[in-house]
């Protein structure tokens, strides 16, 4: 079916106590790392769908600590089909010390990298943006659209 409006999505920078971040490999976005989220259902809030999403993707539990950046995606070229998105992008620490099970769904592998170390990795413009609000919020704007 055909996209009428854009979608509202949440991602969640998932941040442990060692200052890492968990970045995902997903077909969705070919040859690139991106974060664990997805789409907002009708009558969930975008934190409950975090929570719902990344437990769905990595088994991890999370908390969400902060909404970082919304980011308007119009049809992105890196993404596996024609889309608009809305993210919404949040802050989360793990809880405990658990680590990923991927659902090979949407997420086929995992990895933990500093916030500065997954910058050199193969990344779309939209994570690099939500990565740059986590270091340098002061210089980095908070909202941005993407053509």
């Amino acid at each position: 079916m055909e996209q009428i409006f854009p979608e509202p999505t949440v991602g969640g920078l998932i941040q442990r106590e060692d200052g890492r971040v968990l970045l995902c490999d997903s077909h969705k976005w070919p040859g690139l790392y991106t974060v664990p989220g997805g789409h907002v259902e009708l009558g969930e809030t975008c934190e409950d769908a975090l929570v719902r999403e990344i437990k769905e993707e990595v088994g991890l539990d999370i908390k969400v600590l902060e909404l970082i950046s919304i980011q308007q995606v119009i049809y992105p070229k890196e993404f596996w089909k024609r889309a608009h998105f809305i993210f919404f992008d949040y802050l989360c620490s793990a809880q405990g010390n658990q680590e990923p099970k991927v659902d090979s769904n949407e997420i086929q592998s995992t990895i933990w990298v500093t916030p500065q170390d997954a910058l050199k990795l193969n990344i779309d413009r939209y994570l690099k943006h939500f990565i740059g609000r986590l270091l340098d919020k002061e210089n980095t704007p908070f909202i941005v659209a993407w053509k």
